[in-house]
């Protein structure tokens, strides 16, 4: 992942000045800046009505009693498009602009999620350690709860060393 976030750290700035230089070869640098500004003022109206917004949805659903889990998605999505617009160049503004749009944030959500629980099935399909120590240690939870790490006589941590009050 790490090597990923590199190569595009460094391939995002060259593409972007590559189709800043494409553009301009066709419209003209003058006309070419004027629509980085126009695009960006655009999003920067989008981020903040957009913004604005799913903070009262927010606000609404905390004093409904309600969990804002779907406000504080848009929210996060909303910063990242935020972030994006701050980059100049035109495909990181397509990008924060489709990150500000409810439509495609609602793709976006979607898409997320269904990503997030595939991963989360593959984490709890057995494949991770399943106890202390650097491979897991095997439990054997048919003793009713009781792990064999800690046998009975073993004094397991929070079992009641007290004698029957029966």
């Amino acid at each position: 992942m790490l090597p990923l976030l590199f190569i595009l750290l460094l391939a995002i700035p060259v593409l972007e000045l590559w189709i800043i230089v494409q553009v301009a070869g066709e419209l003209g640098l003058p006309l070419t800046l004027v629509s980085l500004i126009a695009i960006s003022m655009a999003g920067a109206w989008l981020l903040k009505q957009q913004g604005m917004a799913t903070w009262r949805r927010l606000q609404t659903t905390i004093r409904s009693g309600g969990v804002p889990t779907q406000e504080v998605t848009d929210g996060a999505l909303i910063l990242m498009g935020g972030a994006f617009l701050l980059t100049p160049g035109f495909l990181t503004d397509a990008v924060g602009i489709i990150l500000l749009l409810p439509p495609t944030r609602a793709t976006i959500k979607a898409a997320a999620r269904r990503w997030w629980a595939a991963r989360a099935r593959r984490k709890l399909s057995g494949t991770a350690p399943r106890g202390p120590g650097p491979t897991g240690a095997a439990r054997d939870w048919s003793t009713r709860g009781r792990s064999s790490l800690f046998p009975p006589e073993s004094g397991r941590p929070g079992e009641d060393d007290s004698p029957d009050r029966g």
